[in-house]
Order: C-alpha cells, then sequence, then structure tokens
C-alpha cells in the first residue's frame, strides 16, 4: 500500500515553507515501501511537483562513474565520470556546488538546452559519496544557500532509501 500525498496549491508558499512541506512529506512517503527505485523515483517527484524544476534525479556512484538514476523531466546524460561536469564535480569535491549559469561552468555537460542554473548535493554514507541529487532549472540563479541547506537535510533522509 502506498502513501498519497496530499494536493498542495503552493502559489503562496515561501521557498521555506516549501522546503518546510517537502521534509514534513518525504518519510510518511517512503516508510511504506523498502524498493530504493521506487522511493527515489517518488522522492524526486516530490521535489519536482513541489517546484516546478525543469530536471531533478539521482546519480548514483557505480564502478567509478555516476550512473542516472530515478530522475523527473526530460531525457538526461546516463553516465558522467569523476569530475567532469557540475556531478562529476560535486562528487569529486565532496561538497554541494551551485552554478548560477550553466554556461559560465568550464565542462558543463549540456543534457538539455534549457537548463539555465543547476544545483548539485553529494549523498554520503559515512565518509563516502553514494550518489548525487542534481536539480536544474531553465531560469537563471536560481538556486541560493537555502536551497543548498534544505535539499543537503533532504539528500540525508534519502540514505537508508539508497
Amino acid at each position: 500500500m502506498s502513501m498519497e500525498v496530499q494536493s498542495v496549491d503552493f502559489s503562496t508558499y515561501t521557498k521555506s515553507d516549501k522546503y518546510k512541506w517537502v521534509h514534513e512529506q518525504l518519510p510518511p512517503l517512503l516508510a511504506p515501501e523498502s524498493d530504493s527505485v521506487a522511493n527515489l523515483g517518488n522522492a524526486m517527484a516530490l521535489l519536482k511537483d513541489t517546484f516546478c524544476w525543469w530536471w531533478v534525479g539521482i546519480y548514483r556512484v557505480s564502478q567509478n562513474e555516476l550512473v542516472l538514476g530515478p530522475f523527473q523531466g526530460p531525457v538526461a546524460c546516463t553516465r558522467i565520470a569523476l569530475g567532469r561536469g557540475v556531478c562529476g564535480s560535486a562528487w569529486q569535491q565532496q561538497k554541494t556546488i551551485v552554478v548560477p549559469n550553466v554556461h559560465d561552468f568550464p565542462g558543463h555537460i549540456a543534457c538539455s538546452a534549457f537548463s539555465q542554473s543547476e544545483i548539485v548535493v553529494p549523498i554520503f554514507k559515512g565518509e563516502e559519496v553514494v550518489a548525487v541529487l542534481d536539480v536544474d532549472s531553465e531560469h537563471l540563479a536560481h538556486f541560493d544557500e537555502i536551497d543548498a541547506r534544505e535539499l543537503g537535510i533532504f539528500c540525508a533522509s534519502l540514505v537508508p532509501y539508497l
């Protein structure tokens, strides 16, 4: 049995309100399900539906590459090398990277011409990066320190489901 997330009109919500709502919805959404693909898929849908971002997805570390996992949005790159693009850089540097304009990021991987800004958050199990959360927006300078902090919290809550 799966939990249904209530429909909400987010037009009056601040960014912080949206994150608070997401953090409240995530545990009961994921708790009854044991399959990691189903849970990660629903977690990505929760973010996409709440924030209306262009693309939201997980890349998992597998055999020294990032491999595409569950996502919401247009077709994406399947594999990314360590240090390549924003995702590979966040993995290599083991830190969140916020890119206000992807066209200014050296080596940016353009999976979609509509992507204008990006945030990538590493997901740790212990000291090891096991995945990254990648979020793209079709707007410039869409992400900030609030997104970095709150998506870090979101990612930490995904660890048991990886």
